[in-house]
This record gives C-alpha cells, sequence and structure tokens, in this order.
C-alpha cells in the first residue's frame, strides 16, 4: 500500500530540510512506498528554492506552490487533491512530528484494516515535549469540549498528524475549513461518516525554528463552526453521508 506524506509549508526554510531528510530515511528504512507531498503555501522566504535543492536528493519528494487563496487548510487541501497514494497521512513542516510514529500509523491501518488511525498525545505511551502551558491548557479545554459536544471518548481531535485511507479522504469531500479548523474537520466527518478508526499514542515536540502559524485568537470561531456543523450532520443529516457498506449478494437460485 502506497502512503502519500502531504505536508503544508508556509516560510519553512529553516525546518523543512531536516523535517524531510528524516522523514525519508525513515520510511525508506521500512521499505515502505511513498511519495512525500509538499505544498508551498506562498511562502515569502527561501522555501521554493530550499524545496527545488531537496528534489535532487529525495527521490520521493514532489512539492507544489498554492497560488492562492493561501492558509494552512488551502495548503492541506491543495495536497490532498493531488496525492496519489493508497492512504495518505497529513504531516508538519516544523518537525513535531516523529515519522517512527507515521510508521506505527501505517503499520497498524494495514494490521486493522482501518479507514483511519489517529494519534493521541495525551493517551498512555504519548509524550510531549517542550508543549508551552497556555497553549496545553487551551488544546485540553477545546478538546474536552468537542468530546462533549460530539459524544466521542477520543481525546486529540486537534492535532493534524493522521492518516486516512483515499475512499476515507474522498468520503470527507467537500471540504469546508480554510485554516487549522481542518485538523477538527476531516476526524469528525470521518466519525460521523462511520468510518472505523484506531487511536495510536504519538510525540509532539515543540519546533526549533521560526514560529508558529496558529493563531488562537483568530480560530476559535472557526473551530466553532465546523464542531457545530459535524454536530449537526451527526444528528439531522439521517445518515446521507455515511460511508456506504457493500452488502453481499444472495446467490441466485435455479
Amino acid at each position: 500500500m502506497k502512503l502519500s506524506v502531504v505536508i503544508p509549508a508556509y516560510n519553512e526554510q529553516e525546518s523543512i530540510p531536516e523535517t524531510l531528510r528524516s522523514l525519508y530515511q525513515t520510511l525508506a528504512k521500512y521499505g515502505i512506498p511513498h511519495e512525500i507531498c509538499v505544498t508551498n503555501d506562498n511562502s515569502k522566504d527561501q522555501t521554493a528554492q530550499v524545496l527545488e535543492q531537496l528534489t535532487h536528493e529525495i527521490p520521493t519528494l514532489v512539492y507544489y506552490t498554492n497560488p492562492g487563496p493561501n492558509g494552512f487548510g488551502y495548503a492541506v487541501r491543495y495536497g490532498l487533491e493531488r496525492f496519489t497514494g493508497d492512504c495518505v497521512a497529513v504531516f508538519m513542516a516544523d518537525m513535531s512530528d516523529d515519522p517512527e510514529d507515521l510508521v506505527k500509523f501505517y503499520y497498524k491501518m494495514l494490521e486493522g484494516d482501518y479507514d483511519c488511525v489517529f494519534g493521541s498525545r495525551w493517551s498512555k505511551g504519548g509524550k510531549v515535549i517542550d508543549y508551552p502551558q497556555l497553549k496545553k491548557i487551551i488544546n485540553r479545554t477545546a478538546n474536552f469540549i468537542v468530546r462533549l459536544m460530539m459524544g466521542i471518548r477520543y481525546n486529540d481531535t486537534t492535532n493534524a498528524f493522521k492518516l486516512y485511507k483515499r475512499e476515507t479522504m474522498e468520503g470527507l469531500k467537500p471540504f469546508l475549513s480554510p485554516h487549522f479548523n481542518l485538523t477538527v474537520e476531516l476526524p469528525l466527518k470521518a466519525m460521523v461518516r462511520g468510518y472505523n478508526y484506531a487511536v495510536v499514542p504519538n510525540s509532539w515536540t515543540n519546533r526549533k525554528y521560526g514560529e508558529s502559524k496558529l493563531k488562537i485568537k483568530e480560530m476559535g470561531s472557526r473551530y466553532f463552526f465546523i464542531l457545530l456543523y459535524c454536530l449537526i450532520e451527526k444528528y439531522l443529516s439521517r445518515g446521507d453521508y455515511r460511508k456506504k457498506t457493500t452488502k453481499p449478494v444472495a446467490p441466485v437460485s435455479r
């Protein structure tokens, strides 16, 4: 099963080389067929030039430049419309996600034939390194609200790092979120629409270079909008968007 890794990148010239080299070396070590798809989100620094140089070093790397509109969600969606694999992971450019965790996600999907594999940094076996205290409080509060409103047990909905089968991703369209709220839209839609999933502990490490693109003050209402949308779909859509299952055809007696 070919794995695609979609990575949005905006002004990540310092982080992206280490991220891509580590990712490629890890996937190659395990012999996982893959492609690494980076969306340069119209960066103002040297990200595009760095990516061009890296294509000569990393044979599985392809990159696109999103001319606009720009934003985290748009950049991820740009990659999600262009990947060629049988499954796709959203992975961050700032070295916060661990490639070894992606390998665990991949083998978990194969092992159980799951539609999705989600990580959890907050369950047993998960860990965070240098996580800002204010961000942690906001994160835990937001995830508690999501769990309460949606009636789910999963405790790390807001993390972008997740793995989906191609047919699952197709079943989540059309995408609504132009910003970081896409991280909530994808897993909640998957749950509401009846796709099965496994949860695997994973780690998170704060970025070494640059600054986070997430502006918490700007995102609150956008996250809440997506949460309400998924809640409405769950209770009022009467299953119109749920995963289509193929029933076995009974033999015809003659």
